[in-house]
């Protein structure tokens, strides 16, 4: 399945790219997560959004746990 890339707000002045995705990967997300996103293209643009954030606040508290103890096994805190 091609998907181009569309939206209906402020962001159609930014250029889009059709991207090629498993038939049967689109019908599952579609179904599964209609109730959430108008349409599939929202919610890859939302997942691609979240995945590419660099924002070292979104760790949560198991991975940030996880990571303290780390660095304590290591001797730097």
């Amino acid at each position: 399945m091609t998907v181009a890339m569309t939206m209906t707000t402020t962001e159609t002045s930014r250029a889009r790219r059709p991207i090629n995705l498993p038939e049967d990967l689109c019908a599952v997300a579609e179904r599964r997560f209609a109730a959430q996103f108008e349409n599939l293209e929202a919610l890859l643009e939302f997942v691609l959004r979240e995945l590419t954030q660099d924002n070292a606040e979104s760790l949560d508290r198991a991975e940030q746990a996880l990571l303290e103890q780390r660095l304590k096994d290591l001797g730097y805190i």
